[in-house]
This record gives C-alpha cells, sequence and structure tokens, in this order.
C-alpha cells in the first residue's frame, strides 16, 4: 500500500507532500489539474523512463520519494534481501533523483540502485492502469503468481523460488572459480618466465655493490695509479719525502735527549709517526701494484651492470633488492601450485 508521496521541483510543483489512508483513494479535478502529475511522479520512483524535462523550471533537480507499507507483500521482503537492499522489514522506501542535465539516480531503502531493480520493485508494488501503462496481468511474472495462488502453491512456489536462488547462487561460485583458475594459471605462466629471467641474471646478494665498487676502480684506474704513484713519492721516494724528513728530525733530536730527558716523550711520538708512515707506503706500494688497466674486464662488469638495471626497470625494484624478488617469485609460483594440487 502507498502510505506517502513527496514531490519537490517535479513539473510545475514546487513542493508537495501527500499521506494516504487505507482504502480505496480518489483524486479528482477538471481537465489540467495536475492529476496525471502525480502519476508522473510516482511513475518515475517506479522506474518509467525520465529525463530533464520533468525538471521544474529554474530548478537543479526533481526528487520524488514515494514509501510503501510491504507487511503484507512477503515476497517482496525476499527480493529485497536477495539484492541487499534491505531497510524497515515494514517499509519501503523508493526515491528518485534527476537533475537538470537528465541524470537519474535511484534509491531503495537509502541504498543506490539501478533502475531496473527500481522497476522490479515497482512492479511487486504497483499496477497502473492506463491508456499508454502496462498492465501486470500481461506480464508473465504476473501470470504465474496469479497461477500460483489459484493452486494453493504459493508455498511451494516460495520453495522453488528460493531453490532458483541458491542454484544461480552455486552457478556464479563455478563461474567465479572457473574464472579464478584462469587467472591462476596465467599468473603462473607469468611467475615461470620472471623467474626464469632472474635465475638466467643469478644475482647472489651483495653482488650489486661489489661490482659497483669493482667499476669504480676499472674505469679510474689511471686516475687512481697516478694519484698513488704521487703519493708514495711524497712519502717516500722523492727528495724531500717526508720519511727522508721525518728520519732527518729524529736524528737531530735523539743526541738532545742526553742534555734534557723531556724530549724523549715527543721523540717516542715521532718515531710513532715514522712507523706508521712506513705502514702506509708499504700499504700504497702493495695498492699500487694490484692496480691495472683491464679493458675487457671493464667491458664485462658494465655489461654487468646494464644487464641488472634492465632487470630492476622490469621488475620495478632496487637492483640491491633484485635477490629478494626472486626468492618472493619462488614462494608465490609454490603456493599457486599447490593450490592447483590440491583442485
Amino acid at each position: 500500500m502507498l502510505l506517502h508521496l513527496s514531490i519537490r521541483d517535479f513539473a510545475i510543483v514546487d513542493r508537495l507532500e501527500l499521506e494516504f489512508r487505507p482504502g480505496f483513494t480518489a483524486l479528482t479535478g477538471e481537465t489540467g489539474a495536475g492529476k496525471s502529475i502525480l502519476i508522473d511522479a510516482l511513475s518515475m520512483t517506479l522506474g518509467d523512463r525520465t529525463g530533464s524535462e520533468q525538471v521544474r523550471s529554474g530548478a537543479e533537480r526533481a526528487d520524488v520519494t514515494a514509501e510503501f507499507a510491504i507487511d503484507s507483500l512477503p515476497g517482496i521482503g525476499d527480493w529485497l534481501h536477495e539484492h541487499a537492499l534491505e531497510g524497515d522489514p515494514n517499509r519501503l522506501l523508493l526515491r528518485r533523483v534527476v537533475d537538470a542535465n537528465g541524470r537519474s539516480r535511484a534509491f531503495i531503502n537509502g541504498h543506490a540502485a539501478t533502475i531496473n531493480q527500481m522497476r522490479e520493485a515497482g512492479d511487486r508494488l504497483v499496477d497502473i492502469h492506463g491508456q499508454h501503462a502496462h498492465q501486470s496481468l500481461l506480464r508473465p511474472e504476473a501470470q504465474r503468481m496469479v497461477l500460483d495462488a489459484h493452486a494453493g502453491l504459493a508455498s511451494l512456489a516460495q520453495e522453488t523460488g528460493g531453490a532458483h536462488r541458491e542454484w544461480q547462487r552455486l552457478r556464479r561460485a563455478r563461474l567465479d572459480h572457473e574464472n579464478n583458475a584462469a587467472a591462476r594459471d596465467a599468473e603462473r605462466e607469468q611467475l615461470s618466465w620472471q623467474l626464469e629471467e632472474l635465475s638466467r641474471l643469478a644475482l647472489a646478494p651483495g653482488e650489486w655493490e661489489t661490482i659497483q665498487s669493482e667499476h669504480g676502480r676499472l674505469a679510474h684506474a689511471a686516475t687512481l695509479m697516478e694519484g698513488v704513484r704521487d703519493a708514495i713519492d711524497a712519502l717516500s721516494e722523492s727528495e724531500n719525502a717526508a720519511l727522508g724528513s721525518l728520519s732527518g728530525v729524529l736524528s737531530r733530536l735523539r743526541p738532545l735527549t742526553e742534555f734534557d730527558g723531556l724530549l724523549r716523550d715527543t721523540i717516542a711520538v715521532l718515531e710513532s709517526g715514522e712507523a706508521q708512515l712506513r705502514e702506509a707506503a708499504y700499504a700504497l706500494r702493495h695498492y699500487a701494484d694490484r692496480i691495472e688497466l683491464d679493458p675487457k674486464r671493464l667491458h664485462e662488469v658494465e655489461q654487468r651492470l646494464e644487464a641488472v638495471h634492465n632487470a630492476a626497470r622490469k621488475f620495478r625494484a632496487r637492483p640491491e633488492a633484485l635477490p629478494e624478488v626472486l626468492a618472493s617469485l619462488r614462494v608465490r609460483l609454490k603456493d599457486l601450485e599447490m593450490t592447483a594440487d590440491l583442485e
């Protein structure tokens, strides 16, 4: 039963609130009084086609809400539950909003709904008879309801409807499972070639830092060699080398300790420095012996760096994190294969 009709900015109506009581209600008036506007407004909440021409001139949108009592219509409760549109178990609200651009929105019990859902709900609530309106008895679903009621099969029809809905649910679940299986197969195929590519790269943990350091040495070998040689000369091999100068200082100071023992501490500091300088000079010579210009090895390292860079871009990861990416891909592929085995 229709309880209330609220109309805002529809056609020529600014605002209208209509309350309906149980029993027969007649809307009367001369031609042009606006009776058809009420029917059109109600039809809009039942899913009929509408457009911007229904919006009152100067308004932004038309807004119509119809409230129905549904406590005597148990079938519609199941329909609302099936479509997750439940509200008050004894009331049903249908609301339709149309803006000045013709865009339409539908709401059932405050939930956003499609126009088809609104039309389905309306078919269960209202039967409009008119020159250009449809009649419910012409619809197959309405004919089935009348036939079932006449045969006393309403309860069986409800059970059958529930079984059909459960069949549809299981069918959707099966289709979802099949679609998920296809998606898993596609992911498994993608993981396989990704694993193959990273396995061929075979980047070991810590290798990225190592090859970066090696590339720096190889690319600047000439500069390193020149700088180290200059340092060795300054420490021990040039005419004014630091070690030679320090040895001369010590030679001058040691005899003076006979006259003042306080110099011994200073001499000890200088002797320690001399030892450290000799150790540094030895280390630099050893380093210089290992430096070599190796264009072939430099080319190999640069190719390795490029391969790692390309893989990092492809997998959207930091170069040093590629070993972790490889490990995670292996785990994911193993999980997918286990899932496939369970199926």
